[in-house]
């Protein structure tokens, strides 16, 4: 909406706060046209997690709603139930994770530009990612006990392979033309390893650094299950002993919370090492 500068100063004024109005409008529909696209699938479900039980469609001793499950995780943070228990889970849970990337990715980026180490370990490894980590857990018991070195030792089982494969796979992608492009230009092998080959392999690598940090948490709450007098994982199962239903959906929730925590960290961390992929709208 043009203003001329002939119209009165109270006809300017109308005209500048409508065309404001406007653009403002715009931008609000804008606004809450992302958030909706983005969120609104999941914020139905919480309506709809919310209003069932009130409802009658669901029972609210088994389905209890929504609102009283936050209250119990609030309630539980509060009073210090679930402080001692994440910490715990965290450390198991954090100490596998960096284990598996520590073994992982080193491996990886080895065996990806070694072809001959690759086909010597690529049958084992194929035999031991195939076999199920939860499987072979009865047997880390046998051999590591029941204590915190059995526990961390599945989870480092599941997560290493994810971080093993993404790593080896991003190495085998980095553009051959890239490769002699700097060999062309008199690059020596460390060189084309720090400048080339890493850098082409790290968007890859994250993929696998995710998907292992969402099954860290998965294992983690199996080991706590089984043996164990304390964890987030351990809350779960004690609540649902109790027939403590909030509990156990806020325990459950709470393992959610740190799952989409851990990812947010590792999308922070992929955006700030690997801005080159960013796409540019």
């Amino acid at each position: 909406m043009a203003i001329n500068d002939d119209q009165p100063a109270v006809l300017q004024g109308f005209q500048a706060g409508a065309f404001w109005r406007e653009g403002a409008g715009r931008e609000f529909l804008s606004f809450t046209g992302n958030i909706f696209s983005r969120w609104g699938l999941l914020i139905a479900f919480a309506v709809f997690w919310q209003i069932a039980p009130s409802m009658g469609w669901t029972n609210k001793a088994v389905l209890p709603p929504l609102s009283i499950i936050v209250q119990a995780l609030w309630n539980g943070i509060a009073a210090g139930t679930f402080s001692n228990d994440i910490l715990i889970s965290l450390q198991r849970a954090g100490i596998a994770f960096g284990a598996a990337a520590a073994v992982g990715i080193p491996l990886g980026l080895f065996m990806g530009q070694i072809r001959v180490i690759e086909r010597a370990l690529d049958p084992i490894l194929q035999l031991f990612r195939q076999t199920s980590a939860l499987a072979l857990y009865p047997v880390f018991i046998l051999l590591l006990g029941l204590g915190e070195a059995s526990k961390i030792f599945v989870i480092f089982w599941a997560t290493l392979f994810p971080i093993l494969l993404s790593t080896i796979g991003g190495v085998k992608q980095v553009d051959p033309k890239l490769l002699e492009m700097a060999r062309v230009y008199g690059a020596g092998r460390l060189t084309i390893f720090r400048r080339v080959v890493l850098p082409a392999a790290l968007p890859q690598i994250f993929v696998g650094l995710r998907l292992s940090a969402t099954t860290a948490l998965l294992l983690l709450i199996a080991a706590e299950m089984i043996g164990a007098n304390s964890g987030v994982g351990f809350q779960v199962m004690n609540a649902q002993y109790n027939f403590q239903i909030p509990m156990m959906f806020a325990a459950i929730l709470l393992l959610a919370l740190l799952g989409l925590s851990a990812n947010f960290v590792l999308e922070r961390l992929q955006a700030r090492l690997c801005r080159w992929t960013r796409v540019k709208n």
